[in-house]
């Protein structure tokens, strides 16, 4: 297993344990927990294969990332009296899902002959679309549309340090892994700092 296949395994793993969480707070029975888990795990990747024009999708004839799914949603059942430490933990699995997904996303792009804008905007796709549809389904305001939510811009800054890296003569796999490190920081940083946008 290459390193992209690697990130985007584990992204959907972390992923599916975010959105299985989200059921859990909303306090949702194990088919929401499942549907959120698949939706969150899966919906940026799928958008993002339809929109280049990949067929069959990613997830489709692969059973490993289902069973991520399964298994999220029964580890979030099994230790569902530990909702406060869910809470505390939901925030960093998704930061952590975002670095994932945005370098996977990139790195497939790429893979299919795009130009490196729209590598990063499929990066920021793979890693937002997901969880914006979960947020819509649990009745609550996407992330990505929150005030002071460094969510799409943390993609956005972790993808561009993957573009210039590119430049440069470094193996992939480390351009990579500083993607995923640039954006969990920035998510991480600007939340304890309260950085946000300007208002439109």
């Amino acid at each position: 297993m290459n390193v992209p296949d690697f990130l985007s395994y584990l992204g959907t793993f972390v992923f599916a344990i975010t959105g299985a969480m989200k059921a859990r707070t909303h306090k949702m029975d194990i088919i929401g927990g499942l549907v959120l888990a698949f939706v969150t795990a899966y919906g940026g990747g799928t958008l993002r294969d339809l929109l280049i024009g990949i067929r069959p999708v990613n997830w489709v004839n692969d059973p490993v990332p289902l069973g991520f799914v399964v298994t999220a949603t029964t580890l979030t059942f099994l230790l569902r009296d530990n909702l406060l430490l869910f809470r505390r933990f939901i925030f960093y699995t998704d930061a952590i899902g975002l670095g994932l997904f945005t370098a996977a996303g990139m790195e497939v792009s790429f893979r299919h002959g795009l130009i490196p804008t729209y590598a990063l905007v499929m990066g920021v796709i793979s890693a937002t679309f997901g969880g914006l549809v979960a947020d819509v389904l649990s009745n609550t305001v996407p992330s990505i549309l929150k005030k002071g939510e460094f969510y799409v811009t943390a993609c956005v800054l972790g993808g561009a340090c993957y573009l210039v890296l590119r430049y440069f003569d470094l193996p992939n796999d480390l351009m990579l892994l500083v993607c995923v490190v640039v954006v969990v920081a920035s998510r991480i940083i600007s939340k304890r700092n309260s950085l946000h946008l300007p208002e439109i």
